[in-house]
């Protein structure tokens, strides 16, 4: 079993940065989902995808991951480029 280490991005429908300072540790799943087809419900008999470990620091999750023998691949987060911008730029003529 396999687990992906990585840093939560920004969600898209909100402006803050809440929750991004933190690392994720959660199992690759090995199996597909499958669908239920009276209901239409999706299901697995995968339980370890259900787990979603947060930690302050990329070495806290690795060094947990190491010390309980758990295979995992980090990746690392994407810088973000800040487009500094004024109200005034709206009605900047730019001819």
């Amino acid at each position: 079993m396999t687990a992906r280490i990585y840093c939560p991005t920004k969600n898209a429908m909100q402006s803050g940065m809440k929750n991004t300072h933190q690392w994720v540790l959660e199992y690759i799943a090995e199996k597909g989902k499958n669908l239920d087809p009276l209901m239409g419900w999706t299901g697995s008999s995968d339980m370890d995808g259900q787990i979603r470990l947060k930690f302050a620091s990329k070495n806290d999750a690795v060094s947990y991951a190491k010390r309980n023998s758990i295979a995992f691949e980090v990746t690392e987060p994407k810088t973000r480029k800040v487009k500094i911008k004024a109200y005034a730029d709206v009605f900047a003529y730019r001819g």
